[in-house]
């Protein structure tokens, strides 16, 4: 009998998380695929099984602590294990800060801060010491820019979240890797006027391509194009 390794990823349905389940079911991955939208997730799914993978979809709300423990107890329940947890869902809010509202800031570090948080905390009793957790940060989370100061902060504390944890378990594991991309041409910019043409910014797939290539080697990958 053949054991698939399990991947796991928040935001499955488009864009980055998209094109790392496509690419992870390539290299023989069962992909559990998490998000809000059911009908983007089963189109995902369907295209994994149509290259011949696997895949499950889960309808989850990662900003609701109670959806995250539910479904980490059911995995438990059944014998469920991880083999890679892939933190990518995210959100943004840009523009002068002094048109930061409250709901703003609750909105961006429920999604990029606190699912991370819950997930990985949720999840670690289904991941191995060979396991892997890749928290999609982005540049914003190396060093501010004009107009993304909601959007750094919460990624520099995913950051903070991501380097601490790696010291915390650098001797039993699992891994903790930290991804930092530019911006990608994906629907993340539909509700936004920040980046004028996306259509110039590289796309989710050749972003995902170079996560997984090097994400089983190192702890930290830079992609800046």
């Amino acid at each position: 009998m053949v054991f698939l390794k399990n991947c796991f990823i928040t935001g499955g349905g488009s864009g980055l998380g998209k094109e790392l389940a496509l690419l992870y079911s390539q290299k023989g991955c069962h992909v559990l695929l998490a998000g809000r939208r059911a009908d983007k997730l089963e189109a995902v799914k369907k295209a994994i099984e149509a290259g011949g993978g696997t895949a499950a979809i889960y309808e989850l709300d990662v900003r609701n602590a109670a959806e995250i423990e539910q479904l980490a107890a059911s995995f438990q329940a059944n014998g469920q294990t991880l083999d890679l947890l892939i933190n990518n869902a995210g959100i943004g809010i840009f523009g002068p800060f002094p048109t930061i509202t409250p709901d703003d800031i609750e909105a961006v570090f429920s999604v990029n801060v606190c699912a991370p948080i819950m997930l990985t905390k949720a999840f670690l009793p289904l991941l191995g010491s060979r396991s892997s957790v890749v928290n999609i940060i982005s540049t914003a989370g190396l060093r501010g820019k004009k107009h993304e100061a909601l959007y750094c902060a919460s990624k520099f504390a995913l950051r903070g979240l991501t380097e601490s944890l790696q010291k915390e378990y650098q001797e039993s594991g699992p891994r903790f890797v930290a991804a930092y991309m530019g911006g990608m041409n994906t629907p993340f910019w539909e509700q936004s006027k920040h980046v004028k043409d996306p259509s110039v910014l590289p796309s989710p797939k050749q972003v995902a391509e170079q996560i997984v290539q090097e994400a089983e080697e190192k702890l930290e990958i830079i992609i800046e194009r």
